[in-house]
């Protein structure tokens, strides 16, 4: 018997039309053994209805921030936005200022897009970060975050490298922020991203850089660029390296505020050497300076220039994206103190609720806190290692107090933190109800 040549045919489970299928392209879906099938033209039905879902969706967000946009900067003005972070964030008040007029104008710029189509482009102001280690940069940052509501991401620089080299590639940062935002692209498309530790991606040949440096550090460089001005960012999902066939997100950073910060240690030597040779006598009324009379750090940074950053190592095209410079000062030991105990979120109060529910009172001496700020200027940290200090006077305690259920007053004293000496705990007596 020959055998028949003829197509086969079948009825698509959609639309109910029978279907000749000459290729697996005509019934991309098939299944032999329920004969559920669906046709090539019920898939590309399903495809566009979802797209137009997508766009219909992606266009109503849009025009709900936009309209949120009004009310979004009459509650969050230069003034209050500083008078927000007054709350959690201990002296840095230029800093606060920078930041809040930043935003507020970040804000204003989206609002001018969205109510403006055909008119002039305000272009974006991302913020440049300089301070010491454990002054508040991120800790700013976040606050911020929490008040207007929206995604923010920190990516350490340092593990950006050029495309080709063994690392994350810059859209690291855009992927972080988009997760940041419940994988919500229109979201994060109106957030902040902070690049710490930026300082170290400068290029070697800057005159602070070590001669170990990644030679990828000028190739990230220009890697940012355009996604510092604003363009759109492909990444896959899982992060892999990018290829044809992995799905990829595409997030538009336009709308994205930018803030890069490090401590760029050696910045204040940069400042110090400009200003000296601005500042230079020739001859017999030459000033010659002691060790008393160098200027400190904190009123270097403020005088920071962008001829500073690129004999620092940041190259030029970058700090034209990074228009305003923000500098933060070191935390003296006044500063520390204050940290400890005023802001909403202070460590001391976070330490005095925790011991409060196993009934406990938790008391610090003058002395003691004092000691817990000496220790973190010690160690070069700043605010940064406050917390820690206190965890480990406190280890023993915590870990002894929950044995008995008796109400109890723990006392640090001085020793406990400089010599290792145990808390003093004595009881406190109940009152009686009369």
């Amino acid at each position: 018997m020959a055998k028949s040549n003829a197509p086969m045919q079948h009825v698509c489970s959609f639309c109910k039309r029978l279907v000749t299928i000459r290729d697996q392209y005509d019934m991309p879906i098939f299944d032999p053994q329920t004969g559920f099938a669906v046709c090539r033209n019920c898939i590309g039905d399903i495809y566009h209805f979802i797209e137009d879902h997508d766009t219909h969706k992606a266009a109503t967000s849009k025009k709900n921030f936009a309209a949120s946009l009004g009310s979004i900067l009459a509650k969050n003005k230069p003034h209050k936005i500083k008078e927000y972070l007054d709350q959690f964030i201990i002296e840095q008040d230029r800093a606060k200022k920078v930041l809040s007029v930043a935003i507020y104008n970040h804000y204003k710029r989206m609002k001018y897009g969205f109510d403006h189509k055909d008119d002039m482009a305000i272009e974006k102001s991302n913020v440049i970060m300089l301070g010491p280690s454990g002054c508040g940069k991120t800790a700013l940052l976040q606050h911020l975050s929490t008040l207007l509501d929206i995604p923010f991401a920190v990516t350490d620089a340092s593990s950006l490298t050029e495309a080709g080299f063994v690392g994350a590639d810059v859209e690291v940062a855009v992927r972080n922020l988009y997760y940041a935002a419940d994988k919500d692209i229109e979201r994060a498309e109106h957030g902040i991203i902070y690049l710490d530790e930026f300082d170290k991606i400068a290029r070697k040949s800057g005159e602070h850089n070590s001669i170990t440096a990644d030679p990828g550090h000028e190739g990230v460089q220009q890697a940012l660029l355009k996604m510092l001005e604003g363009s759109v960012v492909e990444f896959t999902a899982r992060g892999q390296r990018k290829h044809p066939e992995a799905p990829t997100i595409k997030v538009d950073t336009k709308n994205i505020l930018f803030i890069v910060g490090g401590a760029f240690v050696g910045i204040d030597k940069v400042i110090a050497k400009r200003l000296q040779k601005s500042d230079a006598n020739i001859g017999f009324g030459a000033k010659v300076e002691g060790e008393n009379d160098k200027p400190k750090f904190d009123e270097l940074i403020h005088q920071v220039s962008p001829d500073d950053l690129m004999k620092y190592g940041i190259i030029p095209e970058i700090i034209g994206r990074l228009p305003i410079i923000c500098t933060l000062e070191t935390l003296d030991e006044d500063a520390l103190l204050r940290i400890l105990t005023e802001p909403v979120n202070a460590p001391v109060r976070q330490y005095e609720k925790l011991m409060e529910m196993d009934g406990v009172e938790l008391v610090f001496e003058e002395d003691a806190l004092r000691a817990v700020a000496k220790k973190a200027i010690e160690r070069k940290t700043g605010a940064r290692s406050l917390k820690g200090i206190i965890e480990d006077v406190m280890l023993d305690v915590m870990f002894d107090i929950p044995k008995t259920d008796e109400p109890r007053r723990v006392i640090i004293t001085k020793e406990c933190v400089t010599d290792g000496a145990r808390p003093e705990v004595e009881p406190i007596e109940e009152k009686q109800s009369a």
